[in-house]
């Protein structure tokens, strides 16, 4: 299904303020559709003079009566008169009479979409961008009950907002938080002096948990709040302007170990502020997770930067006996095993530096080639090491032992391919969707045929790329020009934390 950019896109319209003002719309059509009872389409305008949907969103709290998405798809011919109505006239057009759909009865109702201009001016698009459509099914019709009332004005409110160019606001958040409240967490609707005047039974429940035991319809939300929080040390300094519906912002309020998220949408007319309402969602379980996750974090970080010391521990211990034995056979076994341990340290030292349990190959790689000279300045050798291409993100799963296994190919090139000379070590990453293909190349004597070697370092590494990673690596050797490597990592089965 392509998304809402690559069909507004599609039909000529590469405005990206327009693109990312139906985004931030579209963002908010579920709780459009929640508060009207009723699914909500978004159309924009076709090259042919038609209209195709771009968005389509399903009431929680209603049936829905569309059971196929209608988004790529043209417009209705039933539509089309009333869609086309409310684009060219900028104004909110009803159906006069019952529309049905596939033998149910349901109201029709076309709203232009404007975009505001700035966030801080009353500049509007000369022309609707789109039109949002409201179908609401008339077969379930019963006596509305009194949130079901306010929820449906609220609705409207916000429908009108929408071709004024008030709704979405540019001064909300950029982005939705975990847990952002819904209609049915709850609703509270406030006036011009942020004194409630419907609390839903969710969201009083909410305030209730917090300490709060009287009706909130009839109090100012801004001391309801304050009262919770007598005693509080910290708190949000954005918790005012969200209290009072004065701006489209997000808060949580905390009070006898419950947390409630609040989120405010002023409702205007005209641009002047008239009221608010104000989600409410009890998230306490959310952020306690959260709180977990974070610790878990932390420890995990604490636990790679001890394993990278304890292991650049080993490494120095490995190096100092290195330096004290007398036998050349032992010194470079010792050295080996170091240059490996410190190999693995480089992965820890990378994962210990941030929250995530993936790994930047790039940068790790970068800091396993500084060990070409250290292997050089021992050999007498003279290399000059290259790469190219790009290893990308790993999850630590495959970082570590990719780490160890091109550690030994390329001190396996320095030692026995350039062997006292001076030459060329060229590493090679390839990456696509399905596979990591890595080249290490040297100039060195090469090795004949057939003879790979059976020495530990290349033991290792065929345990880690065939047993580890369940990769292939091939030797290819000629007489007098050198030695390439080539892994070939499969990358369906990598699983990012």
């Amino acid at each position: 299904m392509s998304t809402l950019s690559d069909l507004v896109r599609a039909q000529g319209r590469n405005n990206a303020e327009d693109v990312d003002w139906l985004h931030m719309l579209v963002a908010d059509g579920q709780l459009l559709a929640d508060l009207a009872f009723a699914d909500i389409v978004v159309w924009v305008p076709t090259v042919g003079g038609s209209f195709v949907a771009v968005a389509h969103a399903r009431p929680s709290s209603a049936a829905t009566l569309f059971y196929r998405d209608f988004v790529g798809q043209d417009i209705k011919a039933e539509w089309r008169k009333q869609v086309t109505e409310a684009f060219d006239t900028a104004k909110i057009i009803d159906t006069t009479a019952p529309d049905w759909y596939e033998e149910t009865p349901t109201r029709v109702r076309a709203i232009p979409v404007r975009r505001r201009i700035s966030a801080s001016g009353a500049e509007i698009t000369p022309e609707p961008i789109a039109v949002l459509t409201r179908h609401t099914n008339l077969s379930e019709t019963r006596t509305p009950g009194r949130q079901e009332l306010t929820f449906n004005d609220c609705a409207n409110d916000l429908f009108a907002m929408i071709a004024s160019g008030d709704f979405p606001d540019l001064g909300a958040p950029t982005g939705p938080r975990r847990g952002a409240p819904r209609a049915s967490d709850g609703l509270i609707r406030l006036d011009l002096d942020g004194v409630t005047t419907f609390a839903s039974p969710n969201a009083l429940s909410a305030f209730n948990r917090m300490g709060f035991a009287d009706e909130l319809e009839g109090e100012s939300l801004a001391e309801v709040t304050t009262s919770l929080l007598t005693g509080k040390a910290v708190v949000d300094e954005s918790l005012p302007l969200v209290v009072t519906g004065r701006a489209p912002w997000r808060t949580d309020i905390e009070s006898r170990g419950v947390t409630v998220s609040l989120r405010a949408i002023p409702i205007r007319n005209r641009g002047e502020r008239i009221g608010a309402i104000v989600l409410s969602r009890d998230v306490t379980e959310l952020r306690h997770q959260e709180r977990e996750l974070i610790t878990k974090d932390a420890t995990i970080r604490e636990i790679h930067h001890r394993v990278k010391n304890n292991l650049q521990t080993v490494a120095s211990l490995l190096r100092i006996q290195a330096r004290r034995t007398h036998s050349d056979t032992a010194r470079e076994a010792l050295n080996q095993a170091m240059r490996r341990v410190a190999a693995i340290a480089v992965v820890h030292d990378t994962l210990s530096s941030g929250l995530s349990q993936n790994v930047d190959f790039d940068t790790v790689f970068d800091r396993v080639l500084l060990l070409i000279a250290e292997v050089a300045s021992a050999h007498n050798t003279t290399a000059h090491p290259t790469s190219s291409g790009s290893f990308g993100i790993l999850p630590s799963a495959y970082a570590t032992p990719l780490a160890l296994a091109l550690t030994e190919l390329v001190t396996n090139a320095v030692e026995h391919g350039l062997a006292g000379r001076e030459g060329e070590v060229a590493i090679e990453a390839e990456r696509n969707d399905e596979t990591l293909t890595v080249r290490v190349r040297d100039n060195g004597s090469g090795m004949p045929e057939g003879k790979v070697g059976s020495g530990l370092g290349t033991q290792i590494v065929r345990t880690l790329i065939q047993g580890e990673l369940s990769g292939t690596i091939d030797w290819h050797t000629m007489m007098d020009s050198g030695t390439e490597v080539t892994i070939e990592i499969p990358l369906r089965f990598m699983k990012f934390d």
